[in-house]
């Protein structure tokens, strides 16, 4: 396809030139010319992240490192978010060397806040169980003028020590937060008063819970006596019964603080995530008995929560009925959590399929790449291929291309059924977008078009296939 140019050229209609185009590397050849068509023409940092996001997510790493040497060499200004994408497309691929070089050689770019950029590595070496890294990386980066807050930072480094059952660590961190002039957030709280309970370290969780209720009180919130007095943990000072004690900070957490949608969207949301259905259920009867209206991201952990230990139906009822009782209308987030967690589950194609449908069908809600993209595998892995080319119609209808993988597993799937012309077909696609299949799929075209049983080709199915 040819490219129309402007007379002038600006950053901005170059970024919408390359996210056009299938091909990652027509959309580089594309990038590069412009230099030359356009002498007065300069890159700018915001071309620059959709050039490299670009080829992060089509898997062209060694473009990608190339251009980010020629972005530092161009010397513009350029934002953190395009070294969080790149790292985290290395850690995608498991270069966590290569994320992590990258990282230190900021300083040479015109970049001067790399906060995220931080957060984003230290949360990849804490998820990796690379602990002592991540220390090393806190400690030379954490006073640097370059990172602008380091409570999320401390959140990370607390939430691994607490899943190593180091709670009493985190509490120190914790402890030592006012000190480094760091605030602690929600988070922070969640993270230690979970620790804490989980190595069943009540008498530390309790005043972690009274010091949270005083810092409140410090923003004018603060909360009736008649809600301390009801929290009574005398009697588990011992540490039996666990849970009960868990729950019952859950419910002061929910009175102790000035009733809100905020408090109790909060309290509902982590008891959601942790699994317990029924005491998010409690929550969220409690907020409707005070006049408070459940929001979208209540819902997206409830749909969340039920899917993952498949009560399908319970999760779909959420969206077609709860949700419209209290007049929320569900949007494309809380139908692509369903989704993604149905995806995830063998056999769940056809209800996918039909929420896929109803969500079509509603205004401003549309299903974004990746569920399209987990879909697509799930069907071709039921061997579903006719519906999975469908869908991929669809895909590229809203220029959604899938990976390599899914190309190469859908057209060895249509040749199986003898369906050589949409094979081909999808094959000059993937093609097209600068994509090699696997040595597999030519041996799959190639049989089926020797098999005398298989369906006659036509001589414009065999001429396509050879001018590729």
């Amino acid at each position: 396809m040819s490219i129309r140019w402007p007379r002038v050229l600006n950053p901005t209609y170059l970024s919408q030139i390359i996210r056009t185009q299938k091909n990652p590397l027509k959309a580089l050849d594309i990038f590069n010319e412009a230099k030359s068509k356009y002498p007065k023409y300069s890159h700018n940092g915001p071309v620059y992240a959709t050039m490299i996001t670009i080829l992060g997510t089509s898997g062209r790493l060694k473009e990608m490192r190339d251009l980010i040497e020629q972005m530092k060499q161009d010397s513009c200004e350029c934002k953190d978010s395009v070294f969080v994408s790149a790292i985290k497309t290395y850690a995608k691929e498991g270069l966590v060397d290569e994320a992590i070089s990258l990282y230190k050689n900021i300083p040479q770019f015109n970049c001067v806040n790399w906060t995220q950029s931080f957060n984003s590595l230290l949360e990849i070496m804490v998820n990796e169980n690379k602990l002592e890294d991540a220390h090393s990386l806190f400690v030379e980066s954490c006073c640097g003028w370059e990172v602008k807050s380091r409570v999320q930072a401390l959140n990370l480094l607390m939430y691994a020590l607490c899943r190593k059952s180091r709670s009493d660590l985190a509490l120190h961190i914790f402890q030592e937060m006012d000190y480094q002039g760091c605030c602690p957030n929600r988070d922070s709280y969640l993270i230690v008063m979970k620790g804490l309970c989980q190595e069943k370290r009540l008498h530390e969780a309790t005043h972690l819970l009274y010091s949270m209720f005083w810092r409140i009180s410090l923003k004018g919130l603060k909360a009736p006596k008649r809600c301390y007095n009801r929290l009574d943990l005398s009697q588990c000072g011992d540490g039996k019964d666990a849970e009960v004690t868990k729950r019952w900070i859950h419910e002061a957490l929910v009175r102790g603080s000035v009733p809100s949608t905020a408090s109790y969207t909060a309290m509902a949301v982590d008891l959601y995530e942790e699994g317990k259905i029924d005491e998010a259920d409690k929550v969220i009867i409690e907020m409707k008995n005070k006049r408070f209206k459940p929001n979208h991201s209540i819902f997206e952990a409830k749909v969340a929560a039920l899917s993952m230990v498949g009560k399908v139906d319970e999760a779909i009822k959420v969206i077609e009925e709860d949700m419209v009782e209290v007049n929320c209308l569900p949007n494309a987030k809380v139908y692509n959590v369903l989704l993604k967690n149905l995806c995830n589950a063998v056999g769940n194609s056809t209800s996918v399929l039909k929420s896929l449908n109803k969500m079509s069908k509603k205004v401003n809600c549309m299903a974004d790449k990746e569920t399209y993209s987990i879909l697509l595998e799930m069907l071709c892995r039921e061997r579903k291929y006719l519906e999975a080319s469908q869908l991929l119609e669809q895909m590229s209808i809203k220029s959604y291309w899938p990976c390599a993988n899914s190309y190469n597993l859908l057209i060895e799937g249509l040749c199986s059924l003898g369906r050589q012309y949409e094979a081909i077909m999808w094959l000059e696609d993937m093609i097209s977008q600068g994509k090699l299949p696997e040595i597999s799929v030519w041996y799959s075209l190639a049989s089926s078009f020797c098999n005398p049983e298989m369906m006659k080709v036509s001589s414009e199915t065999f001429n396509r296939l050879r001018s590729l």
